[in-house]
């Protein structure tokens, strides 16, 4: 761990908070206080205990995208770990590949789409909301991500993805992807694949039809349910 590192922060399995080393920082909590400078140098998954004798202690791990999910501020509703899942094994990502998604909103999805395409390929990622852009950007360049992604203010739906893109994924998050259908066709490589987000069956319905109409073969829709035992 290093000056300017983003560690996460366990304190338990449902207690996780993103911390970024600083000389002068202090993480307090109920368990005591922790300076940042005692942080410094250890590895990743280090156990530290409190300052001044404290008996309480906390475990520093690595971000994740599993984990940033799990901790980041949220700008938006966001995607969980169970339909990311979903999207990343359908869209068939790999090292190389190269993404466009919209709306970018907190960045959940965007850092395991980073992941999947690791360490050559890229991810294209639009929001129409000016804030948010630039605090995805930051966020991006402050977990290294900067030569993997690019986050760009665009209005997709009313725009389209640039004609100069061309991409082995689509995938839309936004309350109108059947607007965009199009665009993605023409943006997509031979045999690239299309995903898209909604909530409401009206708006899969309508989505069907336009991919359909634009020459999309294979459509499936999917509801992802994920249910937790206690054991």
């Amino acid at each position: 761990i290093k000056q300017g590192d983003c560690v996460i922060v366990y304190e338990g399995i449902n207690s996780m908070k993103a911390v970024y080393i600083t000389p002068k920082g202090r993480f307090e909590n109920r368990f005591g206080v922790f300076r940042h400078q005692s942080w410094v140098g250890k590895p990743f998954g280090s156990k530290v205990i409190a300052d001044g004798g404290g008996k309480g202690w906390v475990y520093l791990l690595r971000p994740t995208p599993e984990l940033w999910t799990q901790v980041l501020r949220h700008r938006t509703q966001i995607l969980y770990l169970a339909d990311i899942s979903m999207v990343v094994m359908q869209l068939d990502l790999r090292p190389g590949g190269v993404v466009l998604e919209s709306g970018t909103g907190s960045g959940s999805l965007t850092h395991s789409l980073v992941r999947a395409v690791a360490p050559t390929g890229h991810v294209h990622t639009f929001e129409f909301h000016a804030g948010r852009v630039e605090d995805a950007a930051a966020e991006f360049q402050q977990h290294g991500l900067t030569q993997l992604v690019t986050v760009k203010q665009r209005d997709i739906m009313e725009n389209g993805f640039p004609d100069t893109l061309h991409a082995d994924a689509v995938f839309l998050d936004l309350p109108g992807p059947w607007k965009v259908v199009a665009s993605a066709a023409a943006c997509l490589r031979p045999n690239g694949r299309f995903c898209g987000f909604s909530p409401c069956i009206e708006q899969v319905q309508r989505t069907s039809e336009a991919l359909s109409a634009n020459g999309f073969t294979d459509i499936l829709t999917y509801e992802c349910l994920l249910r937790e035992y206690e054991v």
